[in-house]
Order: structure tokens, then sequence, then C-alpha cells
């Protein structure tokens, strides 16, 4: 017998605790190899999460035709969430509920917001992803491989510059080595762990005498916003993920020149290191339908979202994939369509556009909310006109669905303080904007709840995909980026910096940058670069004050305001309730 969503109210039982009984559930290894149609040898090993052999079950299903493609992506976010992984959850528990066969590809939750204050992305309530437990903390080792894969190159890196200071040009030679001549005020890198930790943004490394090396600025970064994330997130296989390996800038020399992981004869370790990243590692729903989990890249500065691989493999193995993209319309999707899908080949069938009625009121004009201050009355009471004027923002993020010639399918992803009122004011609003609309109590009910969207979302696959990207990739950077300000997040136009327009100019005229993908760094709670500024704002311009360039990822990043690679840990993090039973292991306080 299957999990019973209505056996456990998610308004009484906390998510680790519905996870926890929904674990009772699951299938074993043998079961899933059968359900999954696979080769014993395809599934690799690892307690309660297995590792599928990407490389074998490719090689087997080559010729097998492509299921649906389904993208979850959603409003401006909100301090409330709009909550779309959870949707996801819901509409793969949906479908599954209709009898179809359907998985999903989702992101490793990085350790930095699991013990922070945004929780552990697996969904919530009875649309939930099990095990949680596993998932939340560390999964089968990939953020960790990752992190030694990326400080192994810090750690040649420093350790060359220490010896070409020690060392005169023909002592390297007889060591085998070359002068990089590395300058240590121009390091590319720094170094990474996986948690919110704002005191190693900046630090100074090397203090001590000549044997601890030199002193020279430095910082971390969370990891999952190390490019090595970010490539293992966009590599089609392990051939790839060693080439792009070997393209890491990791510092400049004294004139200006990159100085790259195959400089510093590192980049084979690092793969060796990330090996096993390469198979994503299955997980599950609360009702038991698969969930490919592969990597977890930070959403402002890479795709933000699941692995290409991921995407690949669902679409062999399932006839429904759902995936999700980070942030909004704007700035996910905008990724997923015109970079992702591109790398991948994958054609999407839809999307689905996640709102909440107490988000639409927030971008109607509500009023600010403050952690742990009592919501104001227009959020937990009837309030017509601020849900139709935060309609704007839902509908500017269909147009920006619509141009991608992906299906747009709005959920409403039901709260209990809704009402009906409320509910049919967006669907009215839907049906004259000429796009389909569902609720969905998937947080309730699980599939059962997730029917209405189930239903829609299968209708809106069967309507034809006119995919196409936003820009060729023949077009130069300052165009891509003007179209992207204009097209998708109603920008008036763009204003470049001198440094960010020199840079431009230089990446467009050296062929090497070529075939580089755009990979826009902007904030994600506002259409502009201003966080603050909410609904669909009016003329702007997007300010571009520099252009990122990740290497091996083959990114350039243009950026629209200042970015931190390293969060900070907020007053009251999560890892204040998390605890463990001695007497049986179980973990609680996760959400």
């Amino acid at each position: 017998m299957p999990y019973n969503p209505r056996s456990m109210d998610p308004t009484k039982f906390k998510d680790y605790q519905i996870a926890q009984e929904a674990e009772k559930f699951l299938p074993t290894p043998e079961e899933w190899i059968e359900k999954l149609g696979l080769e014993k040898e395809e599934m690799i090993p690892f307690g309660k999460t297995p590792k599928l052999d990407f490389l074998k079950i490719m090689n087997r299903l080559k010729d097998k035709p492509d299921g649906k493609f389904i993208e979850v992506t959603a409003i401006t976010p909100t301090p409330f969430g709009e909550g779309k992984t959870t949707v996801a959850m819901g509409l793969i528990q949906g479908l599954g509920v209709k009898g179809k066969n359907v998985g999903g590809a989702l992101r490793q939750p990085s350790g930095g917001p699991t013990m922070n204050v945004k929780g552990t992305a697996a969904g919530g309530g009875n649309a939930l992803l099990i095990p949680m437990t596993e998932f939340s903390l560390g999964l089968t080792g990939d953020i960790n491989d990752i992190m030694n894969a990326h400080n192994l190159a810090m750690v040649a890196a420093t350790s060359r510059y220490q010896h070409e200071c020690n060392y005169t040009d023909e002592e390297l030679t007889k060591r085998g080595l070359r002068r990089l001549d590395i300058d240590p005020k121009n390091m590319e890198m720094g170094w990474i762990i996986d948690f919110c930790a704002q005191s190693l943004r900046n630090i100074i490394i090397g203090l001590g005498g000549k044997k601890d090396g030199y002193p020279m600025p430095s910082r971390f970064g969370i990891a999952v916003g190390s490019e090595l994330m970010a490539i293992l997130a966009v590599s089609r296989d392990l051939a790839d993920l060693r080439d792009r390996l070997g393209k890491i800038t990791v510092a400049y020399d004294r004139t200006g020149k990159p100085v790259t992981t195959s400089d510093l004869d590192v980049a084979g370790a690092m793969c060796a290191w990330m090996r096993n990243c390469i198979n994503p590692t299955l997980c599950y729903s609360v009702e038991g339908q698969p969930v490919l989990v592969h990597a977890g890249p930070f959403a402002n500065i890479a795709i933000g979202q699941s692995s290409v691989i991921a995407d690949r493999l669902g679409m062999k193995l399932f006839d429904y994939l759902v995936t999700e993209s980070g942030f909004a319309a704007d700035i996910g999707f905008e990724k997923f369509w015109n970079v992702k899908c591109r790398l991948s080949g994958n054609v999407p069938n839809v999307s689905v556009i996640v709102a909440t009625i107490r988000a639409l009121k927030m971008h109607g004009g509500g009023p600010l909310v403050a952690p742990g201050r009592p919501l104001p009355a227009e959020y937990t009471q009837e309030n017509l006109d601020l849900v139709d004027k935060g309609c704007e923002n839902l509908f500017h993020m269909v147009n920006v669905v619509k141009k991608s010639g992906i299906v747009p399918v709005v959920c409403i992803n039901s709260f209990y303080t809704d009402t009906d009122a409320e509910i049919d004011l967006i669907r009215k609003k839907c049906n004259e904007f000429g796009v389909r609309v569902a609720r969905s109590d998937h947080w309730m009910y699980g599939g059962e709840g997730a029917a209405e969207l189930a239903d829609v979302v299968m209708d809106a696959c069967n309507e034809p995909s006119n995919y196409k990207p936003l820009y060729p990739l023949e077009m130069p950077l300052r165009q891509r980026v003007e179209m992207i300000a204009k097209e998708v997040y109603g920008a008036d136009g763009v204003q470049w910096s001198p440094v960010a327009e020199a840079k431009a100019k230089k990446f467009e005229s050296d062929p090497q940058f070529a075939d580089f993908q755009t990979m826009m760094v902007k904030t994600h709670l506002s259409l502009s670069h201003d966080p603050t500024v909410k609904g669909v704002p009016k003329g702007w311009l997007l300010p571009i004050r520099d252009i990122l360039v990740y290497s091996g990822a083959k990114f350039l990043c243009p950026c629209a305001g200042d970015i931190s690679l390293m969060p900070g840990t907020a007053s009251d993090p999560a890892y204040r309730r998390v605890d463990v039973n001695t007497e049986t292991g179980e973990v609680s306080g996760l959400f």
C-alpha cells in the first residue's frame, strides 16, 4: 500500500514527520529497478538514495522517443514564497494519480539555506520529496566532491605561487614546472564551503612564516556558487565535464593572461574527485514517483536548476518529466529557455507559472511584511483590488513564456486564507488573457489535490510546442543583453558602465567567446535591478556595471548590480531547531 496523504494533515504535522511516515512505504531497490525498467547494473547502490548510471542507461535508450517536458516557474518572488518546488512535487504526484509514467528532475539543496532560513527545497506538506533527511543533509556527496575539486584548484594555485617565490626558473625546471608568474592580487577563484558564512567573504591567507605560504587577499563563496557546480549542471557527459574543467580560470599572471586549471596540471585530479557526480541520484515523492536529483547551481550566476544530464535521462525514462527553474520567469525560466534547452536540445512542451493570492496582493501594492510580526490584514482577509492589480506581474510572466513558444499554464497554489472570490477573479482574468489556469491543493491533499492541475497540464502538452530561443548565438553580447532587458524584464534599454562596455567590446571581438552563453546576474526580487520595486515597473534602464567570465562553463555574466557569492546566516537560523533522536537516529526540525 502506498502512503495516503489524507493520513497526515500538514496543518498538524511538520514536513519531517510526514516524510518519516511516507518513507515506511518506499519500494526496495529491486522494486525500483523493475518499476523504472532498468538493468541491474544501471543502478549504483547508495543506501536509500541510489545513483543511476547515466552513460549506460542513455546508451541503451538512445533510440527511445523522448517524453513530454514540463517546466515550473513563478511570478516575482516575495517573502511569502510562491512554492515552485511544492507545485513541481504536487504535479508529479497528480500525474501519478492519473496513472501516468511520470518523474521529476530537481536540484540538490545546499547546506547553506538548509541550515539558515530558506529550508531544504524539498517541497512541503503532502507534496514532498523523500527521503527528506538524506536529501537535505548531503545526499550522495556530490556537493562535497565539488568542494574538494574546487578547493584542490586553489591548493594548486597557492602552492604553485609559493614555490615560484622560493625557487629560481632553473630549480622550477628541475621539478618539471614552468613559471606561471601568478599575480596574488588578481585571483579569479576563492575557496568554497557549503554554508552561509559572511565572516569568510573577505579574508587574508598565508599569514605566518615562509613555510605557510605568502600573504594574499582571498575569499570564500558558497559551494553551489562554484563554477564547478555550474559546469556539472550544463555538461552533457563525462567527456564534456572533463573538457570544461580544464578551461577554468583560477588566476591571472602579472600581464593579465589567464592561468587555468590545465596550466596548474590539476584538471584531471579535479575530474577524478567529480567522476561520480555525473550520475543523478534517485529520490522519490511521498506517493512513490521517482525524482532525479542532480546539481544545484546558484540561480543568480548559473542556470539555477537541475542538470542537462537529468533532463536528458528523465525524458528517456518517463512519459512526463517535470523540472523546475530557480526564482521567477524573468531569471530562471529565461535561462531555461535560452541556455539550458539550447545546450540539451530538449524541446519543452509546457511551463507552469506558479502564483499565490498573498504574493499577488503584495505585487498589487500590499504592505511589506517583516519576519516575526503579525501579517497585515490585507493578506489574511479578502482583498480583490490588490489581487486584481497584482495580476499585472503574473501576466508579464505569462507573456515571457509565450515569447519562447512554450505553452503556459497558470497554477494558483492554494492557501487556506484564499477566498473563492479571489480564486474566481484570477480564473476570470486568465480566461480573458487567453491562458490556461488551474487551482491546486497539493500541499494539503498530495496528488489528489493536484488532479485539476495535472489535467490542465496534460491538455496543454497536446498543443504543439513552437519553442524558439530569444536570440541567436551569433548575436553580439550587448544586443543579447538589450533584448533580454526589453523583452523579458520590460526595461526601456540598457545603461553600460565604462568597465562593462569595454569588456563587452573585447568579448565581442574575440572569437574564443563566440559560443559562450549569456547568463544574466540580477536581483530575483524585482523585474528591475532594484529589489524594492514590485509589480511591473515602467520607464527604467537596466544598469550593467561589470561582466563576470566563467571560462570553463562558457558563461559571460553581465551584472545588473552587486552580487555576493557568500550569503549570510540570519539571527534565527534553522539549525537551532534541528536535532537527532539518539535512540532511533531520526532527524527532526528540517523543513
